[in-house]
């Protein structure tokens, strides 16, 4: 996985992330009702929140809870200008790629939303994160299943690794972790066209393990494929997204 591609794709959406990822806006909601009704009040103390970018789970989140200390990190510093509102004296950021990072000291909870897929080895990073984790912690994080996407899985040249949720919980029983909730849904979009897909994707910046370059041929091929695969009724096309929810109790 090339992360300076992906650190490259994101930094270019950065502006219009906000406005254009509503079905991440409205994972990132569910994300923290569930933590809610799942996680303890008292594990709210050290918070390391993963790929924060722009600070949609961050908002929610503190709209909610009020942790001693709040840890952000991303892997594009430019979204630092757009997490100005959030932060503080115990609110901070770092930018970097996390799967070279262990948690702050006594870090109690970590947290993540729409990320976690975006890592070379994300269930073997969770691991080596609960075991550096205060003895009481919990893993609350968001990331994406088999079917997400699977419009542009079946046409792209290239694609994340997903996974069944019975996969995810799989890997994460054989490292040692301890599902105690797991739940997924399918969310679908509806679009005018293929080339309004792929301006969608543009603007969240999940294109970013994809090079291909769009010849006017291959561009022309692409919405054919796509408008004779999944038109919809009215004339519109589908795109799928399918996201997972874990929390995890050391």
């Amino acid at each position: 996985m090339d992360k300076t591609l992906i650190k490259q794709r994101f930094a270019k959406a950065v502006a219009t992330y906000e406005k254009e990822a509503a079905v991440q806006r409205q994972i990132a909601s569910h994300m923290v009702e569930l933590m809610e009704k799942y996680l303890p009040e008292d594990v709210h103390r050290n918070v390391w929140e993963i790929g924060c970018g722009t600070g949609m789970l961050t908002r929610f989140y503190l709209n909610r809870f009020t942790p001693e200390e709040l840890y952000l990190n991303d892997l594009c510093p430019e979204v630092k200008p757009y997490l100005e509102d959030v932060l503080s004296s115990k609110v901070t950021f770092e930018a970097g790629d996390a799967e070279g990072m262990l948690p702050p000291l006594q870090t109690s909870l970590l947290v993540s939303c729409s990320a976690l897929q975006w890592l070379e080895e994300p269930v073997s990073f969770l691991a080596r994160c609960q075991d550096a984790m205060t003895s009481d912690a919990f893993l609350a994080f968001s990331m994406f299943g088999e079917d997400n996407m699977k419009e542009m899985c079946m046409l792209a040249e290239n694609t994340l690794n997903y996974y069944t949720l019975d996969e995810l919980k799989d890997m994460l029983a054989r490292q040692g972790l301890n599902v105690l909730y797991s739940e997924e849904e399918r969310i679908p979009l509806q679009f005018d066209s293929p080339l309004d897909v792929l301006r969608h994707l543009k603007l969240t910046g999940v294109t970013g393990i994809n090079r291909q370059q769009w010849t006017k041929g291959k561009l022309e091929s692409f919405c054919r494929q796509y408008k004779d695969m999944f038109a919809l009724q009215d004339g519109r096309v589908a795109l799928t997204y399918h996201p997972v929810y874990i929390i995890i109790k050391k």
